[in-house]
């Protein structure tokens, strides 16, 4: 890393896809040294953004600049398994450099390999144990690692680097609670340009500003992203102040222009009256008949025009108003009874070896929190008691109505509309039942017949959450493994919203924490070997201290 302030500067920045699909027209920005925070909806731009700074894309006009070096870890990065550790890091020539050296063979090669790094397997491992996977050393293979450790071995790699500027996107999807933790501390150490696109409140909070990309532009808010929250709802607060005041003297201009219409209606009577009784001489009435229309065409223009204006106040302030649809349904089929059966598991041992010895019940309307670290067996566990993976012994009974919604929402067939998929789940229903409730959740004309695979992040998750919403039989049961990966804030939103709505039992995995304080958990639980029971406390402690 450079001494040298680094920057990052977009000017004039237009960029389409090959389909001529417009993502950026004239974009302008400029981030300095910091964290700074990118976040907005699904599909307007972010990985988009990252993927520019990064290089990987070209822009199609304008102008981009990045100064120093750039380290990048994209979504879902994945690794060669073949690679051993120190490949991954980027350091195995430098390293075997140096222990050839060691070994007496100092070539001039040797030393250029090496050049100033003498020290990189000590600052190799010192950088893998700061991320916590200090145990893994440098000689394993990648493919003996889990996702969530193979995502900080990226990350470890980038730090070891050393880059001016730090580009991650989504860096916590599919972390437990302790990578996440390191990747926490990881990110608060940082010193040089940092942009991180994430939905991850937590980490959120710990930059030093909030770029709020919409509708093709930036929005900067100082402070982390509790401060964002606060500015933007002063913001919209004076916004709607704003609209209600145009919305007001739209009202008035109205009444105003209908007031004189009323009026020059009269005078227009009353002038007739006079033309035809003959008070006044032909050419003085006349000459008044045109005075007086003049002068109510001016009038009328001028009411006309004032509220031509305060329309366009009003359009103009209601701009200033978000628009961030929530979802909002009905689903009484869905309920449970307090004290109902609802999930038995009897002496339940997972073919990957987690257990939940004895007999567990789940009942009525509960809402369950499944947390535990990356590999303890909680996705495994859901697709047991789902019926898609048979345990290594014991039973999962269900005793209602259960759907279940995996992290890849492979339960959309890509080449079919929202609304065929939809329909799938719910065949006694009609093409129009079908649609009224799709709107519901955002689907509305041309929007519900849409393919799947055209589908952004955020409207795919929604579409595979409606046709289980809207199946029949109506879920009683409803299992969730990490809802939240990939969703923009505003679509973690909608989904609390849309569960707000759900009267049957829940069960979430995952590792979002203030997601699963959002939703009304009843029962906190984790897998650690065997299912026990714990507390929001307890797991945000395993967080911060582990």
């Amino acid at each position: 890393m450079s001494n040298a302030p680094s920057f990052v500067t977009c000017s004039s920045l237009s960029f389409d896809w090959p389909d001529g699909t417009p993502v950026f027209d004239g974009f302008h920005l400029a981030v300095g040294p910091g964290r700074t925070g990118l976040i907005g909806l699904n599909g307007c731009g972010k990985s988009t953004l990252l993927r520019l700074l990064a290089g990987e894309l070209t822009p199609t006009e304008g102008q981009l600049s990045v100064s120093g070096t750039v380290g990048y870890l994209p979504q879902n990065a994945t690794l060669d398994t073949a690679l051993r550790v120190d490949q991954a890091l980027g350091i195995h020539a430098a390293r075997a450099a140096l222990h050839a050296i060691e070994a007496g063979e100092a070539t001039a090669a040797n030393f250029s390999a090496v050049g100033d790094d003498w020290d990189v397997e000590e600052r190799a491992l010192a950088t893998l144990d700061q991320l916590g996977l200090g145990r893994i050393g440098l000689d394993r293979t990648v493919g003996e690692l889990s996702g969530g450790e193979g995502v900080l071995l990226r990350l470890a790699a980038l730090l070891l680097a050393r880059p001016d500027v730090l580009l991650l996107d989504e860096p916590t999807n599919n972390l437990d609670l302790r990578a996440r933790g390191r990747l926490y501390a990881a990110v608060e150490s940082w010193t040089g340009v940092m942009v991180l696109v994430s939905h991850d409140r937590e980490l959120l909070e710990r930059v030093d500003q909030i770029a709020d990309l919409r509708d093709g532009e930036v929005r900067w808010y100082g402070g982390n992203f509790t401060d964002y929250e606060e500015l933007l709802g002063a913001e919209q607060e004076a916004a709607e102040r704003m609209v209600r005041v145009a919305e007001a003297d739209v009202q008035r201009q109205k009444r105003e222009l209908a007031d004189a219409q009323v009026k020059l209606a009269r005078r227009k009577r009353y002038g007739q009256k006079m033309y035809d009784t003959k008070r006044e001489p032909k050419i003085v009435m006349n000459a008044r008949k045109r005075a007086a229309q003049e002068s109510a065409g001016k009038h009328r223009t001028l009411h006309t025009e004032r509220l031509a204006q305060a329309r366009e106040r009003l359009d103009h302030a209601a701009e200033a108003v978000r628009d961030d649809d929530a979802i909002r349904i009905e689903l009484p089929a869905t309920q449970v009874p307090p004290g109902r059966r609802v999930l038995t598991l009897s002496d339940l041992r997972l073919v990957h070896g987690a257990a939940v010895p004895g007999e567990w019940e789940l009942r009525g309307p509960e809402r369950i929190a499944l947390v535990g670290r990356n590999g303890s067996g909680k996705t495994t566990l859901l697709r047991t008691i789902a019926g898609r993976l048979a345990p290594e012994s014991g039973t999962a009974q269900t005793h209602v109505s259960t759907r279940f919604l995996p992290q890849r929402l492979d339960v959309l067939d890509e080449s079919r509309s929202v609304v065929e998929n939809v329909a799938r789940f719910a065949p006694q229903a009609t093409n129009n039942v079908i649609r009224a409730r799709l709107a519901h959740f955002l689907f509305r004309g041309a929007r519900a017949d849409r393919p799947a695979a055209t589908l952004s992040g955020g409207e795919r998750f929604r579409a595979a959450l409606a046709a289980l919403l809207l199946a029949e039989p109506a879920p009683q049961l409803l299992m969730l493994d990490e809802p939240t990966n990939n969703l923009d804030l505003s679509s973690v939103r909608q989904l609390t919203d849309a569960l707000e709505s759900y009267a049957g039992a829940l069960v979430v995995a995952s590792h979002d924490v203030p997601f699963l304080e959002s939703i009304g958990i009843t029962r906190w639980l984790m897998l650690d070997g065997e299912l026990r029971p714990t507390t929001a406390e307890e797991v945000r402690d395993t967080l911060w201290h582990d």
